[in-house]
Parts: C-alpha cells; sequence; structure tokens
C-alpha cells in the first residue's frame, strides 16, 4: 500500500452520521483535510469511502501513514 504525504500531526474528530459516505483524503494533498477534495487527480491515489453506520466522533488520520485507513492506528509511531 502507498502512502500519502503527511497533512497533518494527529487525527482530526468528526461527527459522522448514520449512513451518510465520507470520503477520506489518502494523498496527503487535499485542502479540506481529512477529506478528499479531488487533489489526488492524476496520482495513483485515490479517496478511501467510509459509511457511518451510527452518530458519532469518528476520529480520521491525518499523518497518511495508517495501515487502518482512515484511522489513525499509530503507524507512523514505528
Amino acid at each position: 500500500m502507498i502512502k500519502g504525504q503527511k497533512a497533518g500531526n494527529r487525527a482530526i474528530g468528526v461527527d459522522v452520521e448514520k449512513g451518510k459516505s465520507y470520503y477520506w483524503c489518502s494523498c496527503g494533498k487535499s485542502n479540506k483535510q481529512p477529506f478528499c477534495d479531488g487533489s489526488h487527480k492524476g496520482t495513483e491515489f485515490n479517496s478511501v469511502v467510509f459509511k457511518a453506520e451510527e452518530t458519532k466522533k469518528m476520529f480520521f488520520c491525518t499523518y497518511k501513514q495508517t495501515n487502518n485507513q482512515p484511522f489513525c492506528d499509530g503507524s507512523h509511531n514505528k
């Protein structure tokens, strides 16, 4: 799995809504972090779709080194 460029130093908490889809930026170039704005066009990256199963706060990775996309798993510490 290719990893995107670092876009931040910590996860961003987002209040997600049940049934709604969110498009996580995997390249690190989006100006709408942690979500995709299409900046990856013309690269090998694609947005990662996350569909919320319940309404709650979720923490999306901005470091882009996670093996658990779109969420932080501490991979950047290894």
